[in-house]
């Protein structure tokens, strides 16, 4: 009986050291699969972050465009806007000034004419 109880004990360890084996196997199995699993997660997320930052980039740099282009825009308006005023103030004294010139000129040609008689009038005797 003692052999019985013997072999019986013998088998029965034999059974729980190979069910331990095969837990340690499974374990490692179980362990790569979820170090697998979360390298996949991970890539994932750093794949979709990734991709947010891009498509933020992208808006962000549409909005600077956009603001450039209308501050440019506006630059442009106000410089014409300017550059017409300025013309028309140039045009304004220069016609000013033309307007000036031919008085003085009228004025100078009378009083040349008035001289001239007058020393005309001066050598005749009149």
């Amino acid at each position: 009986m003692q052999v019985v109880r013997l072999g019986a004990v013998v088998l029965a360890a034999s059974f729980a050291f190979t069910a331990s084996a095969q837990d340690a196997s499974q374990d490692l199995k179980k362990a790569g699969h979820e170090t697998k699993s979360a390298a996949k997660d991970t890539g994932h997320a750093v794949s979709k972050g990734t991709e947010k930052a891009y498509d933020k980039t992208v808006d962000g740099t549409k909005k600077a465009y956009d603001k450039t282009a209308e501050g440019t825009k506006k630059t442009y308006d106000k410089t014409a806007e300017g550059t017409k005023k300025a013309y028309d103030k140039t045009a304004e004294g220069t016609k000013k000034a033309t307007n000036e010139t031919l008085k003085g000129t009228k004025k100078a040609y009378d009083k040349t004419a008035e001289g001239t008689k007058k020393t005309a009038d001066a050598v005749t005797g009149k």
